[in-house]
């Protein structure tokens, strides 16, 4: 699995999967993460990514092309990409440990889901637990409602593995 993470907004960017990552593959995966980008105006000033041989030369050599700085992390050093680590965690501990994945196509769309959920609906605390695509809306409960009059509205992606909740509008 290959994730693209914007470290500043912690939002998954980009992610695909292959059992055989080569060259080819990989440099494929590099133009399809820069024509996203660009379908979303997002400018890239910099990607950081381990010395994995999988890596090649002309993976990096493509991104500085586009003004993109590689940088590299020390040998055997996770702490590095520390975000990176801890997103790989994140899913792992909330989605992948609890279902039995039986191919591909059903890893990608488990992941899709998880991605759309940690992009639109999971809080981060290092965002002041708001999710990544909602950086520029606040929730707003009035300060003077009584919170039982509140309604909270329930999601259930992937079946009940992950549960979201929204205020929902007052009838």
């Amino acid at each position: 699995m290959l994730v693209f993470l914007s470290i500043g907004s912690r939002r998954v960017e980009y992610f695909a999967c292959t059992s055989k990552p080569d060259t080819g593959w990989m440099l494929q995966q590099a133009r399809n993460l820069l024509m996203e980008l660009d379908d979303r105006h997002r400018r890239v000033r910099f990607l950081i990514h381990d010395r994995d041989s999988k890596f090649p030369a002309a993976f990096d050599v493509l991104l500085l092309n586009e003004n993109i700085k590689v940088v590299r992390t020390p040998v055997r050093a996770p702490n590095a990409n520390a975000h990176m680590e801890r997103w790989v965690g994140s899913a792992r501990r909330e989605c992948l440990d609890r279902l039995l994945i039986v191919g591909r196509r059903q890893l990608e769309h488990v992941l899709r889901v998880y991605m759309r959920h940690y992009n639109r609906g999971r809080p981060h605390r290092a965002l002041d637990l708001r999710p990544p695509d909602r950086l520029e809306t606040r929730p707003s409960v009035e300060s003077n409602s009584n919170p039982s009059d509140l309604r909270v509205r329930r999601r259930d992606p992937l079946g009940g593995l992950i549960h979201e909740y929204e205020i929902a509008a007052a009838a």
